[in-house]
């Protein structure tokens, strides 16, 4: 067994191999960019080495000061984790020609799999059904829309050597191709140094199945189930699960077989998955081989009991794998959701700061049993920064069932405090309450487009939800008065005692309320209803936690002027409690209404401007696109919202704009 491994990654995925690595005793060498030099990933390994500056290109990229660290440090393996050089089949050479070992598959493998291409070659050669398509080359939009008209629509544009969603256009026409295509190539060659696309048939009520698979050095291949991933925006997953609701066993068996015979075409050995797209009918097709760690293999992990990381490990040390599939047991329901620092209510643009708040949820098992995990690679004070993936950490639940496993989520999600960038807690809560998702039948790669068709508003509030915010906001009050009466020296002793009529004032509704009770057990009337609290929260917390009628809550406490902002179940809500008087004269008051900034363009996230569609004079139509910009290796483009004509442009491609920056002028 290998003494001590390098890790050529950074972040979450970094974090996570240091822990499987130093429970099997191994000593972890981390490596990190400028960027990355406070970062978990540097302070949890033994050692560190740096690479070089901010960009992945000028660091993380490069592979022969990779190797160098190796050699400086005694490392005797690599592991890639995800992204950066994990599917580099020079790199897997080039460490094997220095003598250390890869944590992962043979080049060959990644050769074949790493093209999408040459993988549905492969793919079709070991009987494993493909989606149609045109997987030659393509030399430009013309030959791009003459492919995809014999297709029919709608079609897939994908860059060749792609992944975690980039480069990847949906086109259900003409236009869509004449539009997407050269950004695809444009995204292509940014986030993988190459620009070939391929066309396929898009395959409508889709599900994105996968199938984990792992192999041994002796032949060995089984696969551990499949993962459902079909929540996704613009083609990166949100939520993942496993076991698929979707999938029968029968289904799992015959996408399981397919998976391993496509391995064993190639000479696979080490942890890799196999996706598919299914139909309603329940038909699949081969979609790419990914020939690293996922992102989301804690799943998989919290339903077999099995450690990927550790068995990567052992099969690169030369080691058989220690079960068959005859052994693969699939045992509850897990979840995962990824925390990104991004603004869903703002379209879901890129959020950079620094994490002046970030409070996980505890991790263990509750009292029912149920499984709360988080993987991170970062900490309160750490920096979230342009130049890498927004991920804040992967949130991952378990339970005997996927209606546990949900609500442990949600749970779960309603105790994470983060503060200093937006992120996406609400909208991932959101999720775990729909109707549509807890049913679990109807869950295609369409369901965020579809049902929120006009983007992210927040979560509708439930009757139980509204009492929890009501309660919290009566007693939040309470105690703030009784702690202003003792600091003033009023009142003395350990707690006070109410009996005091409030108007909670909820997102504008005003509701009368009785509290009673001392510290850490009240009683709230809302409503000619008695609601029973239990919660020690104190003035300065963060989080009101407790009980309100026997059922748990968590809920998000922050000051905003005179009013609270409470934050549980997928929404922020304004709030503040009044005297009766005060409620009355409150509803008097005149709103502040906002400036007009429709005259302008604003630059929606810190990014860079990547080309101008239109020029000054020019007129536009609501929904023409007008500018491309360039966030974390997304591009954006930015459209018209109204008819209008173009007055002065203030920014040009190449500029590195801050938020809110301003891009064009509207004339009127």
């Amino acid at each position: 067994m290998f003494k001590k491994i390098l890790i050529a990654n950074r972040g979450e995925i970094a974090c996570r191999v240091i822990r499987t690595a130093r429970a099997m005793g191994i000593k972890t060498v981390a490596v990190y960019s400028d960027a990355d030099a406070q970062a978990l990933h540097v302070r949890e390994a033994d050692e560190a080495v740096h690479l070089g500056p901010p960009p992945a290109a000028e660091s993380y990229l490069l592979a022969d000061k990779i190797i160098a660290a190796c050699k400086a440090t005694g490392a005797e393996a690599v592991h890639p984790g995800y992204g950066f050089l994990s599917e580099r089949a020079g790199f897997v050479e080039a460490l094997s020609a220095a003598g250390i070992a890869f944590i992962g598959p043979p080049a060959g493998a990644i050769a074949a799999m790493g093209d999408k291409i040459e993988s549905k070659r492969r793919a079709k050669a070991a009987g494993v059904s493909v989606v149609p398509g045109f997987v030659g080359e393509i030399s430009g939009t013309d030959h791009a829309v003459e492919i995809a008209n014999g297709i029919g629509y709608p079609v897939m544009m994908k860059a060749s050597a792609g992944g975690g969603g980039k480069g990847m256009r949906l086109a259900w026409s003409e236009a869509d191709v004449r539009e997407g295509f050269d950004s695809v190539r444009r995204e292509a060659l940014s986030s993988f140094g190459d620009d070939r696309v391929f066309i396929e048939k898009f395959v409508e009520q889709p599900r994105h199945i996968e199938i984990q698979v792992i192999g041994d050095q002796q032949g060995n291949i089984v696969y551990l189930g499949e993962r459902d991933c079909s929540i996704q925006r613009r083609h990166q997953k949100v939520v993942e699960e496993a076991p698929s609701p979707f999938v029968t066993p029968e289904m799992r068996k015959a996408m399981g077989e397919q998976a391993v015979a496509l391995a064993r075409n190639v000479g696979y050995f080490s942890a890799g998955t196999v996706e598919f797209i299914a139909g309603a009918d329940r038909s699949f097709y081969f979609l790419e081989m990914n020939t690293r760690l996922q992102v989301e293999h804690p799943v998989t992990e919290c339903i077999t009991g099995l450690d990927l990381v550790e068995l990567m490990i052992r099969v690169a040390a030369g080691q058989p794998l220690p079960f068959t599939q005859a052994d693969v047991q699939l045992s509850g329901h897990a979840i995962e959701t990824r925390v990104y620092a991004e603004d869903p209510y703002r379209g879901f643009l890129p959020s950079i700061g620094r994490l002046s708040r970030c409070q996980p949820p505890e991790a263990g098992r509750d009292e029912q049993g149920n499984l709360v995990r988080i993987d991170t690679g970062v900490v309160e004070g750490a920096e979230i920064s342009m130049f890498y993936d927004p991920m804040i950490a992967k949130l991952i639940t378990w339970g005997p069932t996927r209606a546990d496993a949900i609500a442990a989520q949600a749970q779960a999600l309603d105790r994470y405090l983060i503060k200093g960038i937006n992120h996406n807690i609400d909208f991932l809560s959101a999720i775990m309450q729909h109707d549509r998702f807890k049913a679990g039948a109807n869950v295609t790669t369409g369901f965020i487009a579809e049902e929120y068709p006009d983007g992210f508003h927040g979560a509708p509030v439930q009757p139980a939800t509204r009492d929890a915010l009501i309660a919290a906001a009566a007693i939040i009050h309470a105690e703030t008065v009784a702690r202003e009466s003792l600091i003033d020296g009023q009142l003395s002793g350990d707690g006070a005692s109410y009996g005091i009529n409030w108007v909670v004032e909820l997102d504008g509704e005003q509701v009368p309320v009785e509290v009673t009770g001392e510290a850490g057990s009240h009683e709230v009337l809302v409503d000619g209803r008695d609601l029973v609290v239990q919660s020690g929260w104190r003035v300065g917390d963060a989080v009101f936690a407790g009980t309100v009628n026997g059922e748990a809550v968590a809920i998000n406490v922050e000051r905003k002027g005179s009013f609270l902002q409470l934050t549980t179940r997928g929404a922020a809500h304004k709030c503040r409690t009044l005297t009766p008087r005060a409620a009355e004269l409150a509803r008097f008051m005149i709103p502040k209404i906002p400036p007009d900034m429709s005259k302008y363009l604003l630059c929606p996230m810190p990014g860079l401007v990547v080309s101008i569609a239109v020029a000054e004079g020019d007129k536009v139509e609501a929904g023409q696109p007008l500018a491309t910009v360039e966030a974390m290796k997304m591009e954006n483009i930015l459209r018209a919202e109204k008819a209008g004509v173009v007055a002065k442009l203030l920014a040009k491609p190449g500029d590195s704009l801050a938020v809110d920056a301003v891009i064009m002028e509207f004339a009127g």
